[in-house]
């Protein structure tokens, strides 16, 4: 892929990014950052910025990739309306809608809004993307190859879907964290030391999500693979699928924060 790519934000998610396109060969020389810290593991060959005012005067981005946090977005995009009318828009900020990204950049800019999650700094990471009115299938498919650098990518043909994907793609790595510590933490229960305990439970999730990864087969029959009938695993999925069980609870929490991104993008 050949595209002049402009970072404004180097965190976690913009770092996670940027070594991603230059472990796929995307030039150096191609990417220019803007960071008001310097980044000090990049390439002398990606140019780096303080601000907007500091992106060098020969560089036409292609793509203007927005990796600030959602708080700060209306201080800093307005800067880069200046490319709206060249350069296809990519927003990684949580809340953001393309209406609001338009009106900060001042007029019909080509925006791609996106929810990915924090697998992305592993190369993990699934993003799930929406291309607003104005966005070319040769910008979306960039985007896309940009997006793929950290992950899987996904798209919805309605923004609204953006918010139902955060509630279970973007908060969900939460989601698992937290039934880790519940693992371990019951595991004490039953008279386990608390260090194995731990390690128990986080080599368990790990594996599972490294099997579910490479194995064709769906969740329901990975579960039904490790389920004897009558056997240990099946005492505990009776509670777990019990009518008051996990199942309900997970849906109370993924409307939850389905109706808190609808609520943050106002």
């Amino acid at each position: 892929m050949t595209a002049r790519i402009l970072l404004v934000g180097c965190g976690k998610m913009g770092g996670a990014l940027v070594h991603g396109w230059l472990r796929q060969d995307i030039p150096a020389n191609d990417i220019v950052v803007v960071e008001p810290n310097p980044v000090a593991d990049l390439p002398a060959a990606v140019r780096q910025a303080r601000d907007a005012a500091g992106v060098p005067a020969d560089f036409s981005p292609d793509i203007v990739l927005l990796a600030v946090k959602p708080q700060v977005m209306d201080a800093v995009a307005p800067a880069y309306g200046r490319y709206a009318k060249t350069a296809c828009f990519l927003s990684v900020a949580a809340g953001k809608t393309v209406a609001t990204l338009n009106r900060l950049l001042g007029g019909q800019a080509a925006i791609v809004r996106t929810i990915p999650n924090t697998p992305a700094a592993v190369a993990e990471g699934i993003t799930t993307c929406f291309a607003g009115n104005g966005v070319s299938a040769t910008q979306r498919e960039a985007c896309g190859k940009l997006l793929e650098a950290v992950g899987q990518v996904a798209w919805v043909e309605r923004e609204e879907l953006i918010d139902a994907a955060t509630a279970v793609a973007g908060s969900g790595p939460a989601y698992v964290f937290w039934l880790t510590e519940c693992m371990a933490a019951a595991g004490e229960k039953v008279g386990l030391p608390p260090e194995l305990a731990a390690q128990l439970a986080r080599a368990t999730v790990q594996g599972a999500g490294a099997l579910m990864k490479q194995s064709p087969e769906s969740p329901e029959q990975l579960r039904k693979n490790v389920t004897s009938p009558n056997g240990t695993t099946q005492a505990a999925l009776d509670v777990l699928m019990a009518a008051d069980g996990v199942a309900p609870l997970m849906a109370r929490a993924v409307a939850a924060a389905e109706k808190r991104s609808r609520e943050l993008a106002g």
